[in-house]
Order: structure tokens, then C-alpha cells, then sequence
């Protein structure tokens, strides 16, 4: 719809010229050339965010270890009490623990985190 636009602009501005014998030229390309900028709009408003979003996720389950205080993406609180290669035990009450897949872990908290907020509010790595 704008490259129809700009070429009925092009075509207004060709027409306002005293030689009836000059061509018209640099629609097609006007046409041409947005294409590829509305590409990298797409990019860099959809799918980079989403790719380091991804990336973050990745290092948080990596990062998981004993010790751990988590949320999941349920809203389980808990802490973890093993770390296995797909999932990990939370415990989240006395004799209560549960196996959690690493990709539903939304939240880390780390005991040196809790330690260093003065104000004893949590310090969140969130992915």
C-alpha cells in the first residue's frame, strides 16, 4: 500500500514537468526497497527478542545447583535439593520433594543473593 504511494507520488511529480518526452522512473525500485526494511523491523521487534529471551532461559537452567532457592512456572517454591541432566528435586515443605523439569524453572535465588540485599528484599534472577 505504500510503494502504491510513493509511486503515485513519483508519477504526480513526473507529471509536473514541461518535457512530455521524459520517463518516469524509480517507482519499481521505491517498491523494492521496503521490503526489505520492513524485514528487519520484523526482526528486531519479534525474533531477536524472543532468541535472547531463549538464551537467558538456557543459562538459568544451566546455572541451577544444589542449595537453590526456585519458583517454577507453576508458582512451586521450593529448593533444590539435587540436579539431574533434565530435571531436578525441589523440596517444598518437610518430606515433601518433586521432581521439576529444568524448563519450567522461572526464578533462581541464590543464597549469596538473599545474603547481600540489605533492605531483605530478594535479589531475582529472572529469565
Amino acid at each position: 500500500m505504500l510503494h502504491l504511494f510513493l509511486a503515485q507520488a513519483t508519477n504526480a511529480a513526473g507529471a509536473a514537468t514541461t518535457d512530455p518526452n521524459a520517463q518516469q522512473g524509480g517507482a519499481g525500485y521505491t517498491g523494492l526497497l521496503i521490503y526489505p526494511v520492513l524485514l528487519a523491523l520484523f526482526y528486531f521487534l519479534f525474533f531477536r527478542p524472543q532468541s535472547q529471551a531463549k538464551k537467558k532461559q538456557e543459562e538459568l537452567i544451566k546455572s541451577a545447583k544444589t542449595g537453590d532457592q526456585v519458583v517454577t512456572t507453576g508458582g512451586i517454591h521450593g529448593v533444590i535439593t539435587n540436579v539431574k541432566d533434565k530435571t531436578v528435586m525441589v523440596k517444598v515443605a518437610d518430606n515433601v520433594k518433586i521432581e521439576v523439569e529444568k524448563a519450567h524453572l522461572e526464578k533462581i535465588m541464590r543464597d549469596e543473593a538473599l545474603a547481600a540485599s540489605s533492605d531483605g528484599k530478594v535479589v531475582v534472577t529472572k529469565s
